[in-house]
């Protein structure tokens, strides 16, 4: 990664109050020589559903949330790595790109549940409605075995991010909105779809930039995942391409005026406010 954006994000991340460095997210075929990974399992894919070789339970034991992960990575600043066969979540293969069509038990889950078997989250209401809406979505094929969390000091001369995700609070959060408004030129850039925490962070954004829109998404709203995010904060995830455009022209955009210094000054009341909680741990899986 080029040192000359890693120098610009310090002054990028300073001028919207933020005092915690962003991830890089990206594919690969090259097993990260460190990290953490969730435990290894075997896919519950559609077809050993429909003949029924699916051991639930365990599935359900060795089950380990990506977001949790997510925030090991931010918190620790380490690598953590998921693939088909560190999967974690059947969500997560499905959002990740490694196990579609998603399984039917999980379908059920997110809506109305199964009879004798699970309670449903009740985000839909009916599972007619999620398939539906995972045949839109239809996250894209994994484009490398691994996919890679982390923070952007950490990244390689010879690697690049393909997403850079933000997290951060409203105050921020709405320097981050403007931004990408103004490197774009799209009053529409911001978007913030139905989703999974780690969908939000790494699905829609891809899912965006396949049919060739440039799109910033905000995510964190799934509430399971909620324990991984500190009070009142969500993510903000970008297409690298649109970050090097931000950090390359923050300092000729709004951010420069005495507008921003208001909200500056917000934030930084936020920032205190929340430090002594902010250094409590999330609930851990």
């Amino acid at each position: 990664m080029d040192s000359k954006i890693i120098e610009r994000t310090t002054g990028l991340l300073e001028a919207l109050g933020l005092e915690e460095e962003p991830l890089g997210i990206f594919y690969t075929e090259s097993e990260p020589r460190e990290g953490l990974s969730p435990k290894v399992g075997k896919l519950p894919t559609r077809e050993r559903e429909e003949r029924d070789e699916i051991d639930w339970q365990a599935i359900y034991d060795g089950f380990s949330c990506i977001m949790c992960n997510v925030w090991k990575a931010r918190k620790r600043k380490i690598v953590v790595w998921a693939s088909a066969e560190h999967y974690g979540c059947p969500g997560a293969a499905f959002w990740l790109g490694y196990n579609k069509p998603q399984a039917e038990r999980v379908i059920c889950y997110l809506s109305t549940g199964l009879s004798g078997q699970c309670e449903g989250e009740l985000l839909y209401n009916s599972p007619d409605v999620v398939r539906q809406i995972f045949e839109h979505i239809d996250p894209k094929e994994a484009h490398g075995r691994y996919c890679v969390v982390k923070p952007l000091t950490l990244f390689e001369k010879h690697e690049q991010p393909e997403l850079v995700a933000f997290f951060a609070r409203p105050e921020a959060l709405c320097g981050l909105n403007l931004l990408a408004a103004f490197v774009t030129d799209d009053p529409e850039v911001v978007v913030s779809p139905w989703g999974a925490a780690c969908g939000s962070l790494v699905t829609w954004p891809l899912h965006y930039l396949a049919k060739g829109r440039n799109k910033a998404v905000l995510g964190g709203w799934d509430p399971w995942p909620r324990r991984y995010f500190q009070t009142d904060e969500l993510s903000f995830t970008i297409p690298y391409a649109m970050f090097k455009e931000m950090v390359n022209r923050f300092e000729d955009s709004f951010l420069s005026t005495k507008a921003w210094l208001t909200v500056r000054k917000k934030i930084e009341i936020s920032n205190r406010v929340w430090a002594g909680h902010n250094r409590a741990k999330p609930e851990m899986d």
